[in-house]
């Protein structure tokens, strides 16, 4: 049942991609260079939908929030390791998902080069954990600074703000 559940959100999801037109290379270029913030607006509307979602099911006791430590380390070379990524394929990993089910064939190979990425990280995985933890600075977030509800609202309004501003510079 809950591989039944995951399959329908995830269609559901990449429908809402596709719709949403994310999955447009010309898109993914145009966030890349700062001259379209469709998928900016997409991703950030997402994400305070899923925010209060999430912050609802665990105060009610449905789920538990729990948040990992925070590395310097690992979020400075998974951010440079996804930017290049994204930069050469023209695709995040799941736009690439997304692109590859609409026929892209550009997308396919980038999910080859994914695959093949995984694998050798799971190699390598031994040597770099060591570095994860040498530079892990404890549990951070904006829930656990000002509360599950103040964080939303501060981050709902923040993303409200974001959005009136590339409005007014027609982006």
């Amino acid at each position: 049942m809950v591989l039944l559940q995951g399959l329908i959100i995830g269609v559901l999801f990449g429908f809402l991609l596709q719709k949403g037109q994310v999955l447009s290379y010309g898109k993914q270029v145009g966030a890349m260079l700062l001259k379209d913030f469709t998928i900016f607006k997409f991703m950030l509307s997402a994400i305070v939908v899923a925010s209060i979602c999430l912050t609802f099911l665990n105060e009610l006791g449905a789920i538990t929030l729990t948040y990992e430590s925070f590395s310097i380390f690992g979020v400075v070379v998974g951010g440079l390791i996804f930017g290049l990524g994204w930069g050469l394929l023209g695709y995040c990993p799941g736009t690439a998902g997304g692109a590859l089910a609409t026929g892209s064939i550009d997308a396919g190979v980038g999910m080859v080069g994914m695959l093949f990425g995984s694998i050798f990280y799971a190699f390598i995985y031994p040597f770099a954990s060591s570095m994860y933890n040498e530079t892990v600075i404890g549990s951070f977030n904006l829930h656990s600074l000002l509360g599950p509800f103040l964080s939303i609202i501060v981050f709902t309004i923040f993303v409200i703000a974001f959005f009136r501003f590339i409005e007014k510079k027609g982006l």
